[in-house]
This record gives structure tokens, sequence and C-alpha cells, in this order.
């Protein structure tokens, strides 16, 4: 079964703030998070995964009337949290992709406090692949 796991951050001014953490936090944070890949790797349930780029990076597009694309700058400030990274796993179950999710959830912030990230679990709809 084939999870997406959509790990939010705090909108706050667009730009996820641990551009401001110390050195030290921020290695502990990545270690987190590059641990839970290579056990995902090791165990054969990693697919893909990624950190974004804050908002103000983002562009919302779509086909205008009359056939034009259209590019605008988004998502919008309005927004309470942005999507900071995925993880795509494919695992047994669905409690498996919840307790990666909550591994992921209990990453360390400033001070090593766990920070609690809300994370969004969805099945992957099974479909047609190019590579199936």
């Amino acid at each position: 079964m084939r999870f997406m796991i959509m790990m939010s951050a705090p909108y706050g001014t667009g730009d996820y703030k641990v551009a401001d953490w110390s050195p030290e936090d921020l290695k502990a944070h990545m270690g987190h998070m590059m641990r839970i890949n290579g056990e995902l790797v090791e165990r054969g349930e990693f697919v893909a995964g990624e950190g974004l780029a804050p908002p103000k990076a983002a562009k919302l597009v779509k086909a205008g009337k009359d056939g034009a694309t259209v590019i605008t700058d988004g998502p919008f400030p309005e927004s309470k949290e942005f999507l900071a990274g995925y993880w795509i796993v494919d695992v047994d179950s669905a409690e498996r992709a919840y307790a990666i999710a909550a591994d992921a959830s209990a990453a360390p912030g400033p001070g090593g406090a766990p920070l609690g990230i809300e994370m969004e679990v969805r099945p992957v709809m099974k479909g047609p692949r190019p590579d199936a």
C-alpha cells in the first residue's frame, strides 16, 4: 500500500523558520529526518521524498478561459500552514504509515524539543502508471 506523508509547517511570514535555528538545532533536525529516510530505504519502504522550498518560491498555475496559461504567486498568505516536505512510502498497512508520520512529527526543533509537526497521511490511489 502506498501512502503520501505530508509535513506541514506554520506559515508565519511565508518562510519556514528553520533558517533561523542554530546550526546545532538544524543539524539535529536534519539528522532525525535523514535517519528516517535511511530506515525507510533499508526496509524497502521508501518510494520518494523531498523537502520543499518556502512558499515565496511557489507559483499557482492554471489554464485561463482563453487557453492561455495563467501564473500567479502563491500560495496565499491567508494559509495557516504550508507543505514543507513529503514522503511516499510503500508499506504493509496504514498503521505503519502512521508510525512513520509520528516519528517524523517528533523531529527535534530549537533546544532539541520535539516539534510535533502536523503530518497528513493519505493513501495514494491506484491507477495506470507509466512505470507499471
